[in-house]
């Protein structure tokens, strides 16, 4: 079997889609598109100050879809792009303005650029910047955060998501397969025509919310209509006899989608792809707006065409291969500072769940599961990320189908437990019926209910550097400044439970700065950038007359996500073992040999690093204490209110941030040197896990998943480990054995660590290598190289 994913990128079942994605691998580069901010900007010029918020909102976004550019390629089955072109990002002045600086270092970067021409940067300059400059979300928050934020969020004591994006980490349900735009509108226009002024102090605000969502329905339709009118002015000029008769049938598509509901499969992916569209034009979202469970929207559809003879499977997969291709097309939009470092890539997160259980709880898995697995594996983008949910009720074939893909080595699919997602669902307050109907995983693993719920990352947690800081006495050595408590010299404690207890109120202090700041934060966003298009797609917006910013959908939850748990699991190993039981040496030999980088502290780096248990290896010493951090994290983080009614979560994922979170780190007590990268999600510390994987996902196993909102459980295998029908039966018994004990979430690079090497050296010669970085695959030659060692020195594990 292939060991790594190095074939050309002329891919597809099809000349048709090979053509296509030729134009989105290698005819295209990263690039700033500044249409919409142009557009938004003239929209606010008009009517800023006229308008509240909502209906400003609506009729800016209704201005851009009147008069932006829109991309039709030739051979193209599924349209629809957020720039004038593939791979063109737009900006989103409204939420970071960004400087010529920063323009210049988007241009200038080796690593996830985006070419910025002299005349984006003359409009930045002269256009955008002296409109956006104070008006941005990002200004703004930098003026009203007070400074122990500044101080804690410079440290990298945790990161803040939503500066420059903003919220809208949601997944749509079955909604836009059954209703048209024109639909939407009946539906806003009845609510409006119920309002009490009499009886309902709130009803202005509820007028002016509905207003705004009836501008981007007809936005959306107007979309649609374009299209339609591109379609058949392109044809009356063509050529071209079939391109010219395919350009009549598009229009004849987009004459129904979006105003009406969709009749046919190609038709129900191209209203999904239009409100991706939308939803990521109106506002830059943290992660782009997931298809959810793809497989069973369009399953109807199929089934019905199928039997009628209008659709074959072959032209079936080739509609999916487009939309493939334009998820490709789509490049996150561009982050400068802290938010490129906590999230380096060009992928989006949009996230396809396949073959997860049904809302009536059997298995969901059918032909379109399989024919998704089929294009996902022949397509090999990094863009959608594709998981597979298994429960107890999946067919045994689909897991190993989904293996053979995932063994192939290019990190997808992830694997998800349905069980265990509908059941972290209900623990956090949901039905069972909106539970099963639409519990999905989306951007990395995070858990949701699809279209029914604003479910908000606020950003990263750094668990290990809160030890740090109680170690140093509050004092930060990386900005050498005093950002945490002084809970007295920790050469001090006398006890294993008195170092705990300081760590304890040192999480507290940081965790009570960082929600403060999150409360600030999301009154900015329900004042002032409501989002009438995503409101309008979240059950109970419409209902409610209330925005998905403000608290209107079913459902509303904050994560935050917490990095770092197996390194402090193992330092409080080290020290509680070391210091305090067989005081092997002192606390302030310890603090001394972190603050020198166990320079000259040979002896007692070697015992921390293989005399003491570590997280990983189903040791309970480790494991134990791993559980009193998660529940220590749970008591201090899980349920605050917000603003907007939300209850915080926790969750366990760190997309690039902890590679970042251990920049800004010294030397841990575990043996971890100064600057290393930290451990990704729940995965154990590298070199750590040296029982084989059965043991990694029973000291996994042991945190309660249940009380999560996610945890990412990376493993890496080399491919003859995997290889054959014994391989195969291993890797699907490791994940029956993992869901049986309520894991969540278990994910695979399966690849040898010298070809990773080779990389890193001749990285011209291995362009197409994907590995999986965290929640997500990306191209190794798009990491950084501290990101590149980082997975280069994961465990390599076997079966034994």
């Amino acid at each position: 079997m292939s060991t790594v994913t190095l074939e050309p990128t002329r891919r597809g079942s099809t000349e048709r889609i090979k053509h296509l994605r030729e134009i989105s691998d290698n005819q295209c580069q990263p690039s700033i598109s500044i249409e919409r901010a142009v557009l938004l900007t003239e929209a606010y010029k008009m009517w800023e100050g006229k308008y509240p918020a909502p209906i400003l909102r609506g009729k800016a976004f209704k201005y851009i879809m009147e008069n932006r550019t829109l991309y039709l390629e030739k051979g193209a089955l599924i349209v629809g792009e957020k720039g004038e072109r593939p791979w063109a990002a737009p900006t989103f002045p409204e939420l970071c303005c960004h400087t010529l600086e920063d323009f210049d270092n988007m241009d200038k970067r080796e690593k996830v650029f985006f070419k910025v021409t002299e005349e984006d940067k003359r409009i930045q300059e002269e256009v955008i910047i002296p409109y956006w400059k104070d008006r941005a979300m990002m200004t703004r928050m930098n003026q009203l955060l007070p400074d122990e934020w500044h101080k804690l969020f410079d440290a990298g004591l945790y990161t803040e998501f939503l500066m420059q994006r903003g919220p809208g980490h949601t997944v749509a349900d079955g909604k836009i397969y059954n209703y048209g735009y024109k639909d939407f509108i009946a539906k806003i226009e009845a609510e409006i025509n119920s309002l009490n002024f009499n009886t309902d102090l709130d009803a202005l605000a509820k007028k002016e919310e509905l207003e705004g969502m009836k501008l981007v329905c007809e936005g959306m339709i107007i979309l649609g209509k374009r299209y339609a009118a591109l379609a058949r002015q392109l044809a009356e000029n063509e050529a071209d006899a079939q391109w010219k008769k395919e350009l009549l049938e598009l229009a004849e598509v987009c004459d129904v989608v979006p105003e009406n509901k969709p009749e046919t499969f190609r038709q129900a992916i191209q209203a999904y792809w239009f409100s991706h569209i939308g939803v990521t034009t109106e506002m830059n979202n943290w992660d782009a707006y997931s298809p959810g469970k793809l497989d069973q929207h369009l399953e109807e559809f199929y089934d019905k065409e199928i039997a009628e003879g209008t659709l074959t499977r072959d032209e079936a997969r080739e509609y999916l291969e487009n939309l493939w291709v334009q998820f490709n097309n789509q490049p996150a939009p561009p982050k400068v500072g802290i938010t490129l470092k906590e999230s380096a890539t060009y992928t989006d997160f949009c996230n396809i769940n396949t073959g997860a259980l049904r809302p009536d709880g059997t298995s969901g898995v059918s032909e379109v599961s399989y024919l998704i697995l089929e294009v996902m594996d022949e397509m090999k983008l990094l863009q959608p990320s594709s998981n597979v949910q298994i429960s107890r009720k999946s067919p045994e074939n689909f897991l190993k189908e989904a293996l053979k893909v995932s063994r192939k080595g290019w990190g997808q699919p992830a694997f998800y437990n349905s069980e265990a997602i509908i059941q972290e669902l209900i623990n956090m307050g949901k039905n069972i019926d909106d539970a099963r109907e639409s519990g999905i995983a989306s951007g990395c693993v995070e858990t949701g209910t699809a279209g029914k719920e604003a479910y908000v990352l606020t950003g990263y947690l750094n668990v290990p550097k809160v030890m740090e800081l109680v170690l140093n006495r509050g004092f930060d050595p990386y900005t050498q400044k005093q950002v945490g408590l002084d809970l007295g010299d920790p050469t001090t404690f006398t006890s294993y439970e008195e170092l705990y207890q300081a760590i304890e109120k040192q999480l507290k202090y940081v965790v009570d700065v960082k929600v403060a700041g999150n409360n600030v934060i999301e009154k900015m966003y329900m004042d002032f950038m409501p989002v009438p298009l995503l409101s309008v797609l979240t059950d109970d917006c419409i209902k409610s007359g209330k925005d998905y910013n403000s608290g209107g959908a079913r459902y509303n939850t904050s994560y935050i996500q917490c990095v770092g748990i197996a390194t402090i699991t193992d330092s409080l190993a080290a020290i509680k073992l070391n210091v305090f039981e067989k005081e092997r040496f002192t606390m302030t030999q310890l603090v001394e040999a972190c603050q020198a980088n166990f320079e000259n502290y040979s002896e007692l780096h070697a015992i921390v690093s293989n005399e003491t248990p570590k997280y990983g290896n189903d040791d309970d010493y480790a494991d134990n204490l791993l559980k009193n951090v998660t529940n220590t994290l749970q008591k201090t983080i899980g349920g605050r209110t917000t603003p907007k009614g939300s209850k915080t979560i926790v969750e366990f994922l760190p997309t690039t941030c902890h590679v970042y979170f251990g920049q800004v780190m010294g030397a841990s007590p575990n043996g971890r040197y100064a600057g290393i990268p930290l451990p990704d999600g729940i995965s154990p510390e590298k070199g750590a896990d040296r029982n084989g994987p059965t043991a990694v996902i029973k000291s996994a196993a042991k945190i309660d998943q249940l009380k999560t909102g996610g945890a990412l459980l990376n493993q890496k295998f080399p491919p003859a480990v995997v290889a054959g029908e014994r391989g195969l039966t291993s890797m699907a018994s490791l994940i029956r054995s993992y869901f049986a004990m309520d894991g969540h979430h278990i994910q695979f690079n399966i690849i040898e660590r010298d070809v990773l090497i080779k990389a890193q050296k001749n990285p011209e010669e291995y362009k197409n290598l994907i590995v999986r970085v965290a929640g997500y695959s990306d191209y190794f030659n798009n990491l950084d190289k501290a990101l590149q060692d980082e997975i280069i020195s994961r465990t390599e594990q076997n079966f034994g």
